[in-house]
Formats: structure tokens, C-alpha cells, sequence
């Protein structure tokens, strides 16, 4: 592996450093900082000329600053001569603007895709994206991984009781249909519309039986959780015992953290695509490493492996 060179940017670097600890390789030397003006600086401190090179980076808080980082290192490693450049996108940023359902709006995870392709990414590397169809928006060759698996063997572990997995919109419903199944458990599906272009949701109707049952919530992603306060507080009406909660990505932004304090939910199990510190820590609030299996995609990369052999 004397070829392969992992390096972060400023987003997530605790992960960086624990997907090189399952690789067994000291993290990259990068010199990454904001000038007063706000422009970004970045110089690569080590020899990357033909080497195999990933960028752990993904486009979480601040997301602009985040992205412009990926992309200028990107763009730094072409020009230093690197053999192959991977983007490393635990959380794809903007994922949520995959379609124009609206008149004269953008196609922003499109532009995303454009963007990392044109700085010289030559693959993508990310997990769960909001929408599969998001791979088709590059030219590169795209591998997503799916953290479902981690968060299964978490809920095993727990053997709840007479469980029912609870897909909190249509949309995730295969997912949610997944763990279901990897549970041994039942499904129902939360329908709900969203309201505008606000963060806020409708909850409309629950398809499924949830009445004196333990109920898991699956869901792609945490923003606000105006949404999971809404889902878990209609299950309750309906008769659920008690809520947990399961996302991979963890944004949590705004007042996300105060919601799920004052929510009855018993405990929401994420993973660490996004850094979860400070005031984000909290006692309901679990968070699982996807180091292990970034790294072992990494080196299946590498070695010309297959990745998608990994969840057969």
C-alpha cells in the first residue's frame, strides 16, 4: 500500500484519522487554512506525483466552506501530478435538490456533481445518498455505500421486543423495507407532504400497524428533526410503546438538538458521516463509526477489489 494516501480537509478530520487507523497508514500532510478575506488556501506537503490518492471531506457545516475545500484540494492534487484523485463524500451535500419540482429552481446536487468532476475527481466514494438517482449525475464512476448494516447489527444487539420498523416517508420505504427484513420485524410507512420550501412536514397518515409496538424510525438523514418530532409523536398517538430513531447522517442543524431533548424519543442512533461534538452530544443521542467500512472500501479501491462484494 506504499501508493495509497489518505488526506482530509477541515471538515471531518477525527474520521479521517480513524479510517487510516484501519488502514494502518499514517494520514496525508495537507496545509488547508482561510485567509482574512475569506479565500481559501490549501498546499499538499508531501509527494503525491502518481499515487493513489482519497480526500475524506464531506459537504457538512459550514457547507460552502466545506465544498470549496474539496474542490481547490481536489484541483491541488491534479496539478501535483497525482495518479488517481477520490473524492471521499461520506455525506453529499445539497443531495436534496435532485429534481426541479419547481418552477425556475436549480438542480443543485447536479451542479455538485459537475463541479467535483471538473476540479478532476476521476470517482466518488460517498454513503447514502438522498437520492440514487444522484449517481447518474456524473461521469465518473460513483460507489455508495449503505451504513444500514451498521445500524442493524446495533439494533440486534438490542433485541427489542415485538419491534416494527417505521419508513418516515414513501421515499425511504425500500430502505426502511431492508431493515425490516434484516430485523425480523414489520414495516409501516409514515405518510407526509413537505410544506413549501420550509423545513417543516405534514404528517398525514400511518400505513401499517403500530398499536402496542416498538417502534424504529429509519431515515437517510436528521436536519431540523421537525420532522422526527412530528413522527414520533404521532406513533405515540397511535399506541406505539416507545420510539427509537435511526438515521445515517446526522446534520442536525438549527434547532434540531433543543427538538430531540424535548422529544419522547427513547434514543436516535446515527453515524459519524458528519461530526457529532458539543453541544450535539447528548445522552439519547448514539453515534456509530463508518471508518471500518470507508476503510475497507478504500482498500478495495486500491487493490481493484469489489466493493459491492462488501454488503453480499
Amino acid at each position: 500500500m506504499d501508493e495509497l494516501r489518505v488526506f482530509t480537509g477541515n471538515a471531518h478530520p477525527a474520521l479521517a484519522k480513524s479510517v487510516c487507523d484501519y488502514l494502518g497508514i499514517p494520514l496525508g500532510g495537507a496545509e488547508i487554512f482561510e485567509f482574512s478575506n475569506e479565500n481559501i488556501f490549501v498546499r499538499i506537503l508531501e509527494n503525491v506525483r502518481e499515487r493513489d490518492i482519497f480526500v475524506i471531506q464531506p459537504i457538512c457545516s459550514p457547507v460552502n466552506k466545506s465544498l470549496i475545500e474539496l474542490l481547490i484540494m481536489i484541483d491541488a492534487f491534479k496539478r501535483a501530478s497525482a495518479g488517481r484523485i477520490t473524492a471521499v463524500v461520506p455525506y453529499y451535500g445539497y443531495g436534496r435538490t435532485d429534481k426541479k419540482d419547481q418552477p425556475r429552481v436549480p438542480i443543485t446536487a447536479r451542479l455538485i456533481a459537475d463541479l467535483i468532476t471538473t476540479a478532476g475527481a476521476n470517482r466518488l466514494l460517498t454513503v447514502d445518498l438522498h437520492a440514487a438517482q444522484i449517481q447518474g449525475f456524473f461521469n465518473i464512476p460513483v460507489d455508495e455505500l449503505t451504513a444500514l448494516s451498521i445500524l442493524c447489527q446495533y439494533f440486534k444487539e438490542k433485541a427489542l421486543d415485538n419491534l416494527v420498523v417505521v419508513a418516515t416517508d414513501i421515499g425511504i420505504s425500500k430502505r426502511a423495507r431492508d431493515v425490516a427484513a434484516n430485523l425480523g420485524a414489520s414495516l409501516a410507512i409514515i405518510e407526509k407532504r413537505r410544506l413549501g420550501n420550509i423545513d417543516a412536514t405534514e404528517t398525514l397518515n400511518i400505513i401499517g400497524e403500530v398499536q402496542g409496538m416498538c417502534a424504529l424510525t429509519v431515515d437517510d438523514e436528521i436536519d431540523t428533526a421537525g420532522s422526527l418530532n412530528g413522527v414520533v409523536n404521532t406513533l405515540i398517538e397511535h399506541g406505539a410503546t416507545e420510539v427509537y430513531a435511526c438515521c445515517t447522517h446526522p446534520v442536525f442543524s438549527g434547532p434540531a438538538i433543543q427538538r430531540i431533548t424535548s422529544s419522547p424519543v427513547k434514543e436516535v442512533v446515527v453515524i459519524d458521516t458528519i461530526p457529532v461534538n458539543g453541544s450535539k452530544k447528548l445522552d439519547k443521542i448514539t453515534v456509530l463509526s463508518i471508518a471500518s467500512l470507508l476503510g475497507e472500501a478504500i482498500h478495495r479501491i486500491h487493490t481493484g477489489l469489489s466493493v459491492g462484494a462488501m454488503f453480499e
